[in-house]
């Protein structure tokens, strides 16, 4: 069954550009032009990826994604053609991705296949991966983390960046080597996209993220999870 993708914008021109593109590479497609409609798409149809524009006419694009990170981990990619601010903002959010207006149609389908993939870990099948580090759990065949027995709502993103790390505990990674390794090669954003998911990540799993436990800042290099204090 191919992979259902939401997109949410305004300008029909782009829309049919993107359903062309996409449903060429194999997937299918459901649209929506404004902010309201969209929101009710992804709350009622469930797809496995939403292209997300900001500048939406009834509800704007922070808005819809503020909302849907409520309940959903669906992977979300931001489409803004505005400053950096807003492509920060969007990740600060919850958003997985972002694409600049106007942007290169391999680069977005490489990205959407990229975060399709990603999403794809939680599948239910097979025997549950559990990694356990102290009062946190992390079920890899669910895609679930839990602190305390609780669950905390990671977006697909998030989940990979803490993976990597516990998997590598003690291994310092510079920003650019976690775009490599987490984001993946197709990936053309810059560092920042690294400090705001870590900031997110530590926001959510950590008892006091001002001075994390987990997830450490080796100054002017780069990033490490250990349950140590600082290298």
């Amino acid at each position: 069954m191919s992979s259902r993708i939401l997109i949410i914008d305004d300008e029909k021109p782009i829309v049919e550009i993107l359903k062309y593109n996409l449903e060429k590479n194999g997937y299918s497609t459901i649209e929506a032009y404004d902010g309201e409609e969209g929101l009710k798409l992804a709350q009622e149809k469930n797809p496995d990826l939403i292209l997300l524009d900001v500048m939406l006419p009834k509800m704007d694009g922070f808005t819809v994604l503020r909302i849907l990170r409520q309940t959903m981990t669906t992977p979300i990619l931001m489409l803004t053609a505005k400053e950096e601010v807003d492509k920060v903002l969007g990740l600060e959010l919850g958003a997985d991705d972002y694409v600049t207006k106007p942007f290169s149609m391999r680069e977005l389908i490489a990205r959407v296949k990229a975060n399709l993939r990603r999403s794809g870990i939680n599948n239910g099948e097979g025997m549950s991966n559990v990694i356990s580090v102290s009062n946190l759990s992390i079920d890899l065949s669910k895609y679930k983390v839990e602190k305390n027995g609780k669950p905390i709502e990671l977006t697909s993103r998030e989940f990979d960046l803490l993976k990597f790390l516990v998997a590598n505990r003690g291994l310092i990674f510079s920003r650019e080597m976690l775009l490599e390794k987490v984001w993946g090669y197709e990936y053309f954003g810059d560092v920042r996209t690294v400090d705001v998911t870590i900031r997110r990540l530590r926001e959510k799993i950590e008892d006091d993220p001002a001075n994390p436990r987990y997830i450490h800042t080796k100054r002017g290099v780069g990033y490490y999870f250990s349950e140590e204090s600082e290298l």
